[in-house]
């Protein structure tokens, strides 16, 4: 244990100083912004959220006020995705320009009226819990939340835990009242530059808050030159929105500027500071030390029985020792006969080689702080025209296994291994996008975008999974140490212990176990609208996960093959895999105990998606176990004499 522990520790110093530097760590080509005093500091809308329907809206979507020109801004593919809709809005905000109540919409004290359309409309967002998430120089918005600590008992020593909430509330309900945040108060943080005497000073922002109030319509006092007064202290009322009746209201701000000491690198650590790093920390560390601990007993045990195995079998004994052999090596002439649907076989293991090579290198570039947040829909960018051009890789290994596997129609299982995960993949999206459509949600994706993805999918994967089939069909097969006999074995009768679906829950537990702390905070970060940076994390992960369903395969199929049972080829991969069960398992627990889902579509939504998590995740697992466990068959059988 202690040997354990040396070697660890190194490698996690050296990734945890890569998970520190992640947060202020950016993308080549995103150079800060310098503010002079009085420039215009530009506030965007993004979209509204809510993680109780998980379907995104545009911000104009609701009758907010308008700019007299509403302008779009070029996104790329991972923030079309993801639903965001940058747009501009009529906020006026000056660089260190405090502004104590500004009204909206109108250059008179009119007040904007809300139709009986609009008015429900509002009503129902605000019911469903919507978030309104606002943008300045990149930055996102966010509101403050103190929270007591509960270290002592007396009021005046308690610490406040402060936390931020990502974007601001559309309004809230009170006894069945509904009242919309129709006043917002913009608190920004700048940090002055040091610059020589004879220059004059510039700013650069590097925080943005907001504190969302609901005053009523007799509260505001407005003029004609669009200033308002803010009621004093706590007299004032909300603002009611009755859904069955037209509602009169103003829309207003005011802007706050504080100076900080924050650099412009450091500016993300405020968002991205979690209250629960420690419990984090020692939550991975504890199933690092289990992972390796349990790994390497299995890795002594089976190295120790395989030397014993094999020194038995090498033995020159005479004719009747040998007659009475049992074990693995009974099955040495029918360990190699290809398994039924070779071609489908192969073509699975390809997009899974895809996948892995394109979460390895996303893992690996986003730990180094090259895809962190700052650049919005980056990620999935990347992770897309990655997996696209992990084609020709994903192609080159099934072209070679199905050639070993005595595969004769290279082009159509090219064509298989192009199509057959890919096109489930935008099958199911395409299902889930007609319900999205039908909500007019900005997570539809347009259609200019779907034909983007199919043009990248038939212009760039499938020539390129065709290329690398083709150079991985002329390769030598795979050198199998024994040969094949023409007449199959024989199984004998299999003891209830090796049942297909026994296997898979055994094999499962082990990877899962691994992982399903990180798993918290991806479910966290997909369907609550958090941000994940904990890459350095993630890719430890990786790493572990990629160990435990090596092992964990290579003991399932050595159990099997002592067993007799020679047909390991699709066993191996289905029960590699078997850890991708309890991710759905814990799926539907997340749903039930964490989420506050009750309608249809959004449900739809989020098994749609968990599906095809759940199916990248058993294609991973499952092709990482498959190649560790055919590696190790052919080590073992290289090492014994056949006669």
């Amino acid at each position: 244990m202690a040997a354990a522990m040396q070697v660890w520790w190194p490698w996690s110093l050296v990734l945890l100083s890569f998970t520190c530097e992640t947060s202020a760590f950016y993308v080549p080509g995103v150079a800060p912004i310098n503010f002079h005093q009085n420039d215009p500091v530009e506030i965007k809308a993004v979209k509204l959220t809510s993680s109780r329907t998980q379907l995104p809206y545009e911000y104009y979507s609701l009758p907010f006020c308008q700019p007299s020109k509403i302008t779009y801004k070029a996104e790329n593919l991972g923030e079309v995705l993801r639903g965001d809709r940058i747009v501009n809005t009529p906020f006026q905000v000056l660089m260190n320009s405090e502004k104590k109540c500004e009204v909206l919409c109108s250059q008179s004290s009119k007040p904007v009226t809300l139709t009986v359309e609009q008015s429900r409309l509002v009503a129902e967002r605000i019911a469903e819990d919507y978030y309104v998430h606002l943008i300045a120089d990149n930055l996102p918005v966010a509101t403050r939340l103190e929270l007591y600590s509960n270290r002592d008992n007396d009021d005046k020593k308690k610490e406040k835990d402060v936390q931020f909430e990502h974007g601001y509330r559309l309004g809230f309900t009170d006894v069945n009242k509904i009242y919309l945040h129709n006043h917002l108060s913009f608190i920004l943080y700048y940090h002055r530059e040091d610059m020589e005497e004879d220059q004059e000073h510039t700013y650069r922002v590097v925080r943005f808050e907001v504190i969302p109030q609901s005053i009523r319509l007799e509260d505001l006092k407005a003029d004609e030159k669009s200033s308002c007064t803010l009621p004093e202290g706590t007299n004032s009322s909300p603002q009611e929105i009755d859904p069955n009746k037209e509602n009169q209201l103003y829309f207003t701000y005011s802007v706050h500027w504080e100076e900080s000491d924050i650099k412009w690198a450091s500016r993300w650590d405020t968002y991205l500071t979690m209250s629960d790093v420690q419990i984090h920390w020692f939550s991975i560390i504890n199933s690092v030390v289990v992972v390796f601990f349990l790994s390497g007993i299995l890795s002594m045990i089976i190295i120790r029985t395989l030397r014993k195995d094999i020194a038995n079998y090498n033995k020159e004994d005479d004719i009747e020792d040998t007659m009475e052999e049992s074990g693995w090596k009974l099955v040495h002439g029918d360990v190699f006969r290809p398994p039924q649907y070779p071609m489908i076989l192969s073509s699975l293991l390809g997009s899974g080689i895809q996948l892995f090579c394109m979460i390895l290198i996303v893992i690996f570039v986003a730990m180094l702080g090259m895809l962190s947040p700052s650049s919005r829909g980056a990620l999935m960018t990347t992770a897309c025209f990655l997996f696209m051009f992990m084609g020709v890789f994903g192609g080159f290994s099934a072209g070679r296994l199905y050639r070993t596997l005595k595969g004769h129609r290279w082009k159509k299982g090219a064509f298989c291994t192009a199509t057959l995960y890919p096109g489930v993949v935008f099958g199911i999206c395409f299902v889930l996008n007609c319900f999205i459509w039908g909500k007019h949600s900005s997570g539809a994706v347009p259609f200019p975008t779907m034909v983007a993805l199919l043009c990248m999918w038939f212009g760039i994967s499938l020539p390129l999974v065709y290329l690398g089939y083709y150079f991985g069909f002329r390769k030598q097969p795979y050198d199998n140490p024994v040969r094949t006999n023409q007449i199959p074995r024989q199984i004998p009768e299999q003891r209830w212990y090796m049942n297909r679906f026994v296997g898979i829950l055994m094999a499962g537990i082990l990877p899962f176990g691994a992982m399903f702390i990180e798993l918290f905070f991806i479910f966290s970060a997909i369907w609550e609208n958090q941000f994940y940076y904990l890459f350095g994390f993630l890719f430890l992960v990786f790493i572990i996960l990629v160990v435990s369903c090596s092992q964990i395969s290579i003991v399932m199929v050595y159990f099997q093959l002592c067993a007799e049972d020679y047909r390991w080829w699709w066993r191996t991969f289905l029960v590699s895999g078997g850890s991708a069960f309890y991710v759905l398992v814990y799926a539907i627990f997340y749903f039930v105990n964490k989420l506050d889902i009750v309608e249809f579509i959004p449900s739809l939504l989020y098994f749609g998606y968990t599906a095809l998590m759940v199916l990248s995740f058993w294609l991973l697992t499952g092709t990482i176990g498959f190649y560790a466990a055919y590696m190790f068959v052919r080590k073992i059988y290289a090492a014994v004499k056949i006669d």
